[in-house]
């Protein structure tokens, strides 16, 4: 097989249309056609199947997609080391929730592009640590952050990073008289959406003391819940660095959370099978860096 085929493969898998991989790559649609047939051929099964109208991956296709991205970058490097290339280069794609790109994000972003300008950086969203570990094991990541208890992780190597405060919050005077969790069986919850880990906590939590409050509204942004708190809307439970500045003006009010302690982690994660290319084991390292140190803190 060729570089030229795994780099025609690489890029149908990820947006799964011939027709659009030709025109990225300045290709006749027959070559993609016949690149992608010749790979088939001499891996002996399909990569791509029709489900109707739609494009999809085979299982094998999708466990081959993660060794053509390891072929393709090991290509990459070997030629910018033939070639004395100073500059690091290549991409990195990265997987995050909305806290995290905002909060945490930045002043990694700052220092790594800084340190290497050259390397692209593409960040998908991930509504849910759910959601970021499929990625993962999909190969749609290179690396991503999320937030969870310490547990086993399997195909997974995950590292803790800084452990999450949780805060329950209500508008200001919102709850003028003792506050209990009981008085939340009457309330609005302002949740995220399934998957997150820190909803799964709340929920588990409160379902354990005997409360299930009957008025719920998801959201896909932690951002629009604080803002609906402030408004008035609900209570909501939500990182410490997502609220820590409104609480601190009195924008928001801090509502006791009881017995139940925060035991989840800002972890950055990565497959254990993926080849750490240079970029990814610079960022690795430079992740650990600054949150060791008291810049995030």
């Amino acid at each position: 097989m060729e570089i030229k085929q795994l780099i025609t493969f690489k890029q149908a898998a990820e947006n799964l249309n011939f027709t659009q991989t030709a025109k990225l790559l300045n290709f006749a649609q027959s070559s993609v056609t016949a690149q992608i047939k010749s790979l088939e051929d001499e891996i002996g099964k399909p990569l791509f199947e029709r489900l109707g109208k739609r494009l999809v991956l085979t299982e094998a296709g999708q466990q081959f997609k993660i060794y053509a991205e390891k072929m393709i970058n090991l290509s990459n490097e070997a030629i910018s080391a033939v070639n004395g290339e100073e500059e690091l280069t290549g991409t990195l794609t990265i997987g995050a929730q909305e806290s995290q790109c905002t909060y945490r994000l930045p002043l990694i972003l700052k220092e790594f592009k800084a340190a290497f300008p050259k390397v692209k950086l593409v960040f998908k969203p991930a509504h849910s640590d759910e959601m970021a570990r499929k990625h993962l094991m999909e190969g749609l990541l290179d690396v991503a952050f999320i937030m969870d208890k310490k547990k086993p992780e399997g195909s997974l190597k995950v590292e803790q990073l800084m452990k999450e405060e949780l805060k329950l919050v209500a508008a200001p005077h919102q709850f003028i008289s003792a506050f209990s969790l009981d008085d939340l069986k009457h309330e609005t919850l302002l949740l995220t959406e399934a998957g997150c880990s820190y909803r799964s906590m709340f929920e588990e939590s409160l379902h354990s003391l005997g409360i299930y409050p009957l008025d719920k509204i998801e959201f896909s942004s932690v951002e629009a819940i604080k803002q609906c708190v402030i408004a008035g809307l609900g209570v909501a439970l939500l990182p410490e660095m997502v609220v820590k500045k409104e609480i601190g003006e009195g924008r928001l009010q801090e509502l006791p959370w009881g017995p139940f302690s925060s035991s989840l982690y800002t972890q950055i994660a990565w497959h254990k099978d993926k080849l750490v290319t240079q970029p990814l084991d610079e960022f690795i390292n430079l992740t650990r860096k600054v949150f060791a140190s008291d810049c995030l803190k």
